[in-house]
């Protein structure tokens, strides 16, 4: 399988539970490894767009407090203050391999209005002109729909997807806590099997999906399979793999079969 190694342009999306750890507190080792990794694919000759969540987690975290916060205004400032933290954490690990960041807050309403997307892609290939990576996030401070849970963005994971198709992506990756599909709940049911390919979502696959995420994000596999269906529509490749292990992307680039296999849309020419 050469889909990644041949990629020229990738979009990879890590949540909050890859970014941090149980206690909301930001986990360096994998945030640093996500950094060298992509560094090293840019370095390859690749654009490398990065869609990030965890700024809420993270704001969380910084203020010191013991619960994710309930008010739509509340997760609004602790977005606000994470985002900061989150920039300079990824700033500093990406500038020591080399490579400058530049941090793009979208909204549902970029996506929709044409003028406003339009200048978005024009920024995104800009930077990727310049060298630098994107790193993308809804901006929470002024949405409330993902931080409301409303069937929108849903932690990143359908702004990933959004993501790569105004940007033309060859191949989205999503980063999760689990290996992929499988055909039942493995927390659940130990003999559930995982799925390495999908050749079409349909009702079937989408059952399989659970509910809501970790509690330090809102999404779960459900939003992933909606991301991943908006991605092969538009004829990109998706894969859902366990971030536990970022390195794990170079498995992915030399053709191992890993996680979940989404296979695009073979009637769209893009």
């Amino acid at each position: 399988m050469d889909i990644v190694k041949n990629a020229r342009r990738l979009v990879v999306k890590v949540g909050s539970s890859t970014l941090t750890y149980e206690n909301g507190h930001m986990n360096f080792k994998r945030i640093e490894a996500i950094a060298r990794v992509l560094s090293d694919f840019v370095n390859s000759g690749r654009d490398v767009a990065l869609v990030t969540s965890g700024a809420i987690a993270v704001g969380t975290a910084k203020m010191g407090l013991d619960h994710r916060p309930t008010t739509t205004e509340e997760r609004q400032a602790m977005a606000a203050i994470g985002q900061c933290e989150l920039m300079r954490i990824y700033e500093g690990f990406f500038q020591n391999y080399g490579h400058p960041v530049g941090q793009v807050l979208l909204t549902r309403g970029t996506i929709e209005n044409e003028i406003s997307r339009r200048n978005a892609v024009n920024t995104l290939n800009t930077l990727f002109k310049f060298g630098c990576v994107p790193i993308v996030n809804e901006n929470d401070t002024v949405a409330c729909e993902e931080i409301e849970m409303l069937d929108t963005f849903g932690d990143n994971d359908t702004l990933s997807a959004w993501v790569a198709v105004m940007i033309g992506a060859d191949v989205l990756i999503i980063l999760s806590d689990i290996d992929g599909l499988y055909d039942g709940d493995p927390r659940s049911k130990p003999d559930a099997k995982l799925i390495h390919t999908v050749e079409v979502i349909d009702e079937t696959i989408m059952s399989y999906a659970g509910g809501a995420g970790s509690n330090r994000g809102t999404g779960g596999l459900l939003t992933k399979l909606k991301a991943a269906k908006i991605a092969t529509e538009a004829g990109i490749p998706t894969f859902i793999l366990n971030g536990e292990n970022p390195e794990i992307l170079y498995e992915l680039c030399d053709g191992n079969p890993i996680g979940t296999y989404f296979k695009a849309n073979k009637y769209v020419h893009r």
